[in-house]
């Protein structure tokens, strides 16, 4: 049996553009416009499913995804520096950024570690890969990175390296606990017939 997953990347939000740690906030009109064109784009899955997160939940609704959200594929919990941009929490807290941008195990902004995240989006591929069909999954862009770490079998060091663009498409398709992968495909408005 090949297990086939498709991993959408949200559309722009506020907090994308002003390189804001995510804050719980919906999608902007441009990105909402983008999905909405893009619907029909995807191939046909037999589970949708989304982080809990409102962006992805959007996202998913504005491609026509009647998606579930699943606790297990929520973004980065990154503590005290939610809503916070990265400039802010730099200017703030510079040594703690360093670590957190090279040190996998690191959370001691009260939130998750990478490492935590990246085993955490491991097992719940090592379900999805259990299952007949394809999963659709609009999730954060960091959980997308995570997956490819898992999936590829990467040390969590390379997580930040991995660029994940808004309303793009990451397919994974593998069997027996391996993966194939195939990166950041944008989301286009289908093709008429």
């Amino acid at each position: 049996m090949t297990s086939r997953v498709t991993l959408v990347s949200p559309a722009t939000s506020p907090s994308l553009r002003q390189a804001r740690f995510y804050d719980g906030g919906s999608i902007d009109g441009i990105g909402a416009a983008r999905a909405r064109t893009a619907a029909g784009s995807l191939p046909s899955p037999a589970r949708m499913v989304t982080s809990p997160g409102v962006r992805c939940r959007e996202t998913a609704a504005a491609l026509g995804l009647d998606a579930v959200p699943v606790p297990e594929l929520a973004g980065l919990d990154v503590g005290r520096w939610r809503s916070r941009t990265l400039q802010e929490v730099g200017a703030a807290e510079p040594e703690a950024v360093g670590h957190w941008l090279t040190d996998p195990g690191w959370a001691e902004h009260g939130g998750e570690s990478v490492r935590d995240m990246c085993e955490r989006i491991g097992r719940w591929l090592d379900t999805a890969q259990d299952t007949d069909g394809r999963t659709v999954a609009v999730v954060e862009p960091e959980v997308i990175r995570a997956a490819v770490v898992g999936a590829l079998g990467l040390s969590a060091s390379v997580f930040w390296r991995l660029d994940v663009p808004p309303l793009t498409a990451t397919e994974l398709s593998g069997r027996a606990g391996r993966w194939n992968l195939r990166l950041g495909r944008p989301l286009a408005a289908p093709e008429e017939d």
